[in-house]
């Protein structure tokens, strides 16, 4: 499976800035539900890793 570069752009940054809107959603939320804030600040974290890594995958891609 070939991805453009435009596709992982803009999957990159969607994970990026969601992941972080989700990671401090969890910040919040853990003051009220700790093991639901948790779960939302691993998630958030996960989700702004993997863009962090498609931000390198596209900077090794030719076009």
């Amino acid at each position: 499976m070939s991805l453009s570069t435009r596709t992982v752009e803009r999957l990159a940054w969607v994970l990026i800035y969601g992941g972080l809107l989700v990671l401090t959603l969890g910040l919040f939320v853990q003051r009220l539900h700790d093991p639901i804030g948790w779960t939302l600040v691993v998630i958030g974290g996960a989700a702004t890793a993997g863009g962090v890594v498609l931000v390198w995958w596209r900077s090794r891609m030719s076009g």
